[in-house]
This record gives structure tokens, C-alpha cells and sequence, in this order.
């Protein structure tokens, strides 16, 4: 289908009604004419900036993982916690939109990432770690943070806030004492799981070596989130 010649819509409100749509009423009820309606437009006017559905799914995508933002490292003690920051701030975004989690397992905006990583790369190679020893940190912060963001994200609502929460005291009894034991909240145990990974994988960093400085690695320019 031609574009039209002139713009009716502005790219970034196409995102914003997509995501806002995907929120409230899930991914099923999300397409191109329910969307053209919300910005009172016809569909063919979203021609101009994507073209077709998936597109938009991909920019939805992108715009979820660049809510998640660079840590602040005034706001925390030491490189773990910096790091612990950065994933807990990905889970974050993710969680906000739990609906488009099948969006992100389609159309991860791996270039995104990429970049993000290759910025954590810089950061490792101040604190020491050598070179051929920083894809194993980096893939392993990957599989941790954007695996275990939607595995949660995609949980039932009964679901939410608990470890295990499906777990049945008559038939899986050592379980589900542990889980009613558990202390800590299931961000917590996210948290806690990303420490103990970096504490295990470079055991010869002081833990409690300063965050980065932003002279020292690649701060995002004015106006960007950490993945921009």
C-alpha cells in the first residue's frame, strides 16, 4: 500500500498509543485499524512512518528497553551494585508492560543491548577483568537479566510477588517449606542472584571496588536512556 505523501501522525505518538493499548487490553486487541482509531487517523495514514505491524511491534520493543536507564554511580557502593542496578532497572521496564512480553521474546531489540554490553565491556576492563574473560561475564548478565525479566513478566497475576507461588504443600512438601521460609521478595532474590554471579565469575575483584565514573565509560549523551 502507497504512504501517503504527507504525514498525518508523529512516529513517537504512534509508540506511545501501541504500548498504551498493549498495557491496558493486552496484545490480542492491539492492531493496525484498533490503533488508527485511537489516534483518529485512517490506517492507511500509518503507512507513512512503518511498514506493517510488525514494524511497529519492533519499535514498541525498542522503546520498552530504552526506558531502562544508566545507574547513577553516586546512588551506589561498589561495581556489583552498579551492575545489580542496571539489571534490576531492565526488569523494571519490562515488568511495567507485562503484556508485551511476547513483543520483546519476538522482536528484542538486540542492537540495543549490544551497545549497552559493549559500554559494561569498557566498565570491566577498568575494574581489570581481561579481555577474554569479558563475553563470559557479559553473556551470563544477558541470560540472567533478559531471561529472568520475561519469565516474570509472563507470569499469571496469582503469580506475582512470590517465589514458587504454584507450588503445592501435598505434593511438593521440602519446596514449598522453602518457599514460605524464603525472606526475600522476588525482586530480591533477582538482586541477589546477579551478586552472586559476579561475585563467583570474578572472585578476584575487590567487591567492593567504587562504581564507574562517567569520564570513565561512555555516558549516553543528554536526553538518552543507557541502551540509546
Amino acid at each position: 500500500m502507497p504512504r501517503p505523501a504527507k504525514p498525518l501522525i508523529r512516529y513517537d505518538s504512534v509508540i506511545e498509543t501501541s504500548l498504551r493499548i498493549i498495557d491496558s487490553e493486552g496484545l490480542d486487541a492491539f492492531s493496525l485499524p484498533r490503533l488508527a482509531r485511537e489516534l483518529n487517523v485512517r490506517a492507511p495514514s500509518l503507512y507513512h512512518h512503518f511498514q506493517d505491524k510488525a514494524e511497529i511491534l519492533r519499535a514498541v520493543a525498542r522503546a520498552i528497553v530504552l526506558e531502562a536507564k544508566w545507574p547513577d554511580e553516586q546512588s551506589v557502593p561498589n561495581w556489583v551494585e552498579w551492575f545489580v542496578r542496571l539489571s534490576l532497572d531492565f526488569r523494571s521496564a519490562v515488568l511495567r508492560h507485562r503484556n508485551a512480553a511476547p513483543v520483546l521474546l519476538q522482536f528484542m531489540p538486540r542492537d540495543v543491548l549490544i551497545r549497552t554490553y559493549d559500554t559494561s565491556a569498557r566498565l570491566l576492563g577498568e575494574l581489570g577483568v581481561p579481555a577474554e574473560q569479558r563475553v563470559l561475564i557479559l553473556d551470563g548478565m544477558d541470560k540472567l537479566t533478559v531471561a529472568a525479566a520475561i519469565t516474570e513478566a509472563v507470569k499469571g497475576p496469582d503469580e506475582w510477588g512470590r517465589a514458587f507461588a504454584t507450588v503445592d504443600p501435598a505434593t511438593e512438601p521440602t519446596l514449598a517449606e522453602a518457599a514460605e521460609l524464603n525472606p526475600r521478595s522476588v525482586e530480591e532474590l533477582f538482586a541477589e542472584s546477579i551478586r552472586c554471579f559476579l561475585r563467583g565469575a570474578l572472585p578476584y575483584i575487590d567487591a567492593d571496588a567504587p562504581a564507574p565514573s562517567r569520564a570513565a565509560i561512555a555516558a549516553p549523551a543528554p536526553g538518552t536512556s543507557a541502551a540509546s
